[in-house]
């Protein structure tokens, strides 16, 4: 141990970057700077997926394997980015009840 530890000090590994950790966060997969890793199994497919590509701008490496499985979780995890959930405000105690009862939420549902 070194004497950081003890002043609060977090040691980082020397090659943290290699554990599957983001460190730069303006990197955007799919970019020509990282392009995606896709396999696909017939050029039919590797077709349908480059116009894929081209729809939405992205760039990918697309190695075409006829004796392996097709692998295009990348890309998936691409194109379907996780939205923000926004949920609506509930009521405040005294407000007309949500269900429609014209009674107080308090009385109500609360």
């Amino acid at each position: 141990m070194s004497k950081f530890f003890f002043k609060g000090r977090i040691e980082l590994p020397s090659d943290y970057s290699t554990y599957n950790y983001n460190t730069d966060p303006s990197t955007k997969h799919g970019s020509k700077k990282h392009p995606i890793a896709i396999t696909v199994t017939s050029e039919a497919r590797q077709t349908e997926i480059e116009s894929l590509l081209k729809q939405h701008d992205l760039f990918a490496n697309i190695t075409l394997d006829a004796d392996g499985e097709e692998n295009i979780t990348e890309l998936e995890t691409v194109l379907n980015k996780p939205k923000t959930v926004v949920l609506e405000k509930t009521p405040s105690r005294n407000d007309p009840c949500s269900c429609g009862s014209g009674k107080k939420y308090k009385k109500c549902c609360g």
